[in-house]
């Protein structure tokens, strides 16, 4: 194991920083550990930091050693109303990058208006777990490459689920699919691990604004309504006004927001 001291101050008392494996490190005052650190790839290839500590100081001598062996640029995720950690980073030379705002999206059809909902003439909505999967992936593929080309991905909300480079469909059994004869046009992911999360709303530009991504949500939502589930939880960025427009017209409400910050 690569260990590597890295100390700053010059008390006697001076915290200590220890790489103990790779991307992994602790602060130790005394051979006590009173902070931990990590960075790892998340599935966009972007790399994320994380810091655990007691005490401003192990907070700042972390991160003063992480980013002087770390390339930029470097990223982390804080609650907004967590404003210690907040100032921590913003100390270690982060800033805001972009906001989002956490949704908390009524199943109950009374309560989402949704109960009429369906899809536009010759668009069906087949099931989570029924989809095709080569056509499932080449919709997928196809409104990556649209977003890509104007606002760009790493505006979307981040994808934190592991899965194998190159891949960017998950698990196909969580994806429902609006389908016309020929081809998917628009998609929704439902992960359900401790409370159902919407991770993924999308329709293909060319057939937005037809109420496709309404009646995605209305068999989504209807699905786990039936399931026992009271509400689901989503994540938008504060600048995609659409999708906000999308989720409170249905009754969704924001709950907390997160800071994405860059250095």
């Amino acid at each position: 194991m690569n260990k590597k001291p890295f100390t700053s101050g010059l008390s006697e008392n001076a915290v200590m920083v220890t790489r103990v494996a790779d991307r992994q490190w602790h602060a130790l005052d005394d051979d006590l550990v009173v902070g931990r650190g990590h960075a790892e790839h998340r599935p966009d290839g972007r790399l994320f930091v994380s810091i655990d500590a007691w005490h401003d100081a192990g907070f700042d001598r972390l991160a003063e050693a992480m980013l002087a062996e770390l390339p930029a640029p470097l990223y982390t995720v804080v609650d907004e109303a967590d404003a210690e950690l907040t100032a921590g980073w913003r100390r270690a030379g982060f800033t805001i990058r972009r906001r989002e705002w956490e949704y908390v999206v009524p199943t109950d059809p009374r309560a989402t208006g949704l109960q009429a909902v369906l899809p536009p003439s010759g668009v069906t909505i087949v099931p989570a777990g029924q989809a095709d999967e080569s056509l499932l992936r080449a919709v997928d593929r196809a409104m990556r490459d649209e977003v890509e080309a104007t606002v760009g991905w790493q505006s979307m909300p981040a994808e934190v689920i592991a899965r194998p480079e190159g891949d960017t469909i998950v698990d196909p059994s969580k994806y429902a699919v609006a389908a016309a004869p020929d081809r998917y046009l628009g998609l929704i992911r439902v992960v359900t691990v401790n409370r159902p999360r919407i991770g993924l709303v999308a329709v293909r530009a060319g057939e937005q604004r037809r109420g496709i991504a309404r009646a995605l949500l209305a068999h989504a939502l209807g699905t786990l309504h039936l399931s026992g589930f009271a509400a689901a939880w989503s994540e938008v960025q504060e600048s995609n006004q659409a999708a906000s427009a999308l989720f409170e017209g249905i009754g969704a409400r924001p709950m907390s927001s997160n800071l994405e910050l860059v250095r």
